[in-house]
């Protein structure tokens, strides 16, 4: 294959709005608000990431507002209760910083975003200065690929490559993303093969597979 992989830096939001380790409470909650975002990266020295403060983090001082805890509550929820107390960006933070590089394949983005529970993530390189931020909704960006571009990349990097012999009995159909393959080939252990490398290319909702094996193969 000579396509090019999306990576990260191909759906990342290049603007970051991002605060920093003395930002009080209420100028976070205020940059939220006014951009739109969940959760905001902290940014030290000349654009390190060093935390990530979300909505979760500032949630806990309403939690916290009139509630008073034992002293064995207060024990297993220490973090908690320290954030809750806390008035600046250094202390309401979750660190370190759960974050990914400008290269990554975006099913290694979707797969961290899934097991830290986290919808926004910050794109760092390998010092771990900022270099965007990627969301759930930047990461379903490649759905928006056009029809006819999916199906030329099809054509060219899966048939093309599988089947140069037979590739113009093979036919690419894609609409809304769902890819229908159909036509005879000279090797039927390739169909499977050709399913699955479609189903992969970036963009594509689903795969229908109608090759079959020529009668002349």
């Amino acid at each position: 294959m000579t396509s090019r992989p999306f990576t990260v830096a191909d759906v990342m939001t290049k603007k970051v709005i991002a605060v920093r380790p003395d930002t009080s409470f209420k100028e976070i909650v205020a940059a939220m608000e006014r951009w739109k975002v969940t959760a905001l990266p902290v940014l030290e020295g000349e654009g390190r990431v060093v935390g990530v403060v979300s909505e979760a983090d500032l949630l806990l001082k309403e939690e916290f507002h009139d509630q008073r805890l034992g002293m064995l509550e207060q024990l297993r929820r220490r973090d908690a209760t320290a954030k809750a107390g806390s008035d600046r960006a250094a202390d309401l933070m979750s660190a370190p910083a759960v974050t990914v590089g400008p290269g990554a394949p975006l099913s290694h983005a979707a797969r961290l975003m899934a097991t830290r529970r986290v919808k926004r993530l910050p794109v760092v390189d390998r010092e771990g200065v900022i270099q965007g931020v990627v969301s759930r909704s930047d990461l379903l960006k490649v759905f928006l690929r056009p029809d006819e571009e999916l199906a030329d990349e099809i054509r060219r990097e899966v048939v093309g490559h599988l089947f140069p012999l037979s590739r113009d009995r093979v036919g690419v159909r894609v609409e809304a993303g769902v890819v229908t393959l159909t036509g005879d080939v000279r090797d039927s252990t390739l169909i499977p093969v050709a399913e699955r490398l479609a189903r992969a290319v970036e963009g594509v909702v689903d795969v229908r597979c109608g090759l079959t094996l020529a009668t002349d193969a």
